[in-house]
Parts: structure tokens; C-alpha cells; sequence
């Protein structure tokens, strides 16, 4: 999936202008464990990712860091906003490719760097890219699915760009849409390696409705 250009409906456009303030403050960044507790933590479970879709607004959807724990409910260790698909018509048919949100299902992670570079039109910084998936109608495949946010390949943002929208740099909540791909803030994607690299790093992701 490559950067998406931002195909917003007017209502929304402007219901958005406000930022991330008029929104509410995005989930609290929990402080990191003791070094001492990582051994322990892999020990007990693997870890993995779980996207929780929210129909109502999906670029106000969950993004979730588990840890798999045997014979008891999994435990959550961290929690960030996200958001999937381009906010159009078709931002929750996981059917429409480079347009609706990732499809249901459970999908491998396949790797993971703080220094992607996929050039001027694509994704950029921290990515974590997971397989490619047949969607519900067992015909259409949405291929090139990252989580990621907007920056430069070195992890810093871009430059503002007065009346214009640098793909590479968070501006507001309007940055949570996408041509497919799960997005975070630059801060929470930092944060969610940080995590990842403490605990474990996932190797599948859960997508659920």
C-alpha cells in the first residue's frame, strides 16, 4: 500500500480541521516496564498485535500490543488510537483496494524497521509490514499492508507545507486515514517498538470488527 492521497469527504474534512485537541487526548503512553521483567514476559506468552475496527469512525479505531498468556485472558500492554482506509465511501469495504480498511483476519508479521524507504510515494520511517490478504469476496488481494505513521526514513517529520499536506509529516487527526494501511501518530508508533522490542516482538496481527 502505497502513501494515500487524502480523499476526505467535505463534512468530514471539515469536522476534522480542529486537530487532535478537538477529538480528545490519544490513549496515555504507559511507562515502560523494569529491564528485569522482559525475560519473564517472553517466558510466559508470545506477544501480538490485535486492531479492533470501529464502524462508527474509523480513523478513531484501537491498535492494541498483547501478550498471550496460557490458561488465562490475554493481557494488554499497550494501547494506542488508529486508524484504516481513506474515510471515503469505501473506507470500511475491505474489499475496495487502496481504499478500504485492512480486511478481517489473522495475518503473520513479516518484518519490521524503524528505516523504511519506499521513496517519494510511498511509506517512509517506523513500519511494521504484515501479509498480504484475500479479502471476504475470495477474489480481491490487498497486498503492500504496513503498520506506519507520516515521516522521513530517518524517523523525523517533514517539513510544513502551508496550505498543502506533506505525507511525511503528522498534521492532525486526518493523517489517521489511509489507502488500507493501520496509522498511528509518529509518537505512538516510537512507542509501540519500544514496547515491542521490550516484551517481544509480535509475530502475527488479529484484525477483528
Amino acid at each position: 500500500m502505497r502513501i494515500r492521497h487524502r480523499i476526505v469527504p467535505l463534512a468530514a474534512a471539515l469536522a476534522l480541521t480542529g486537530g487532535l485537541a478537538a477529538t480528545g487526548a490519544a490513549p496515555a503512553l504507559a511507562a515502560h516496564p523494569a529491564p528485569g521483567k522482559a525475560a519473564a514476559a517472553a517466558a510466559a506468552g508470545g506477544t501480538y498485535l490485535y486492531f479492533n475496527k470501529n464502524w462508527s469512525n474509523p480513523a478513531d479505531s484501537r491498535l492494541y500490543l498483547m501478550k498471550s498468556v496460557p490458561n488465562a485472558k490475554d493481557k494488554v500492554l499497550a494501547k494506542y488510537r488508529a486508524g484504516s482506509g481513506n474515510g471515503g465511501r469505501n473506507g470500511t469495504n475491505e474489499c475496495a483496494s487502496m481504499q478500504g480498511w485492512l480486511p478481517t483476519g489473522n495475518y503473520r508479521v513479516l518484518n519490521h524497521t524503524k528505516r523504511h524507504n519506499g521513496g517519494r510515494s510511498g511509506i517512509n520511517g517506523y513500519a511494521i509490514q504484515v501479509q498480504d490478504k484475500v479479502c471476504k469476496n475470495h477474489r480481491t488481494k490487498r497486498t503492500e499492508l504496513f503498520v506506519h505513521s507520516e515521516m522521513n526514513v530517518n524517523g523525523t517529520q517533514g517539513a510544513r507545507q502551508p496550505g498543502r499536506d506533506n505525507p511525511y509529516r503528522w498534521d492532525g487527526v486526518r493523517d489517521y486515514y489511509s489507502l488500507g494501511c493501520i496509522k498511528l501518530t509518529p509518537a505512538h508508533i516510537k512507542n509501540l517498538f519500544a514496547k515491542a522490542a521490550h516484551y517481544g516482538w509480535p509475530t502475527k496481527l488479529k484484525v477483528v470488527n
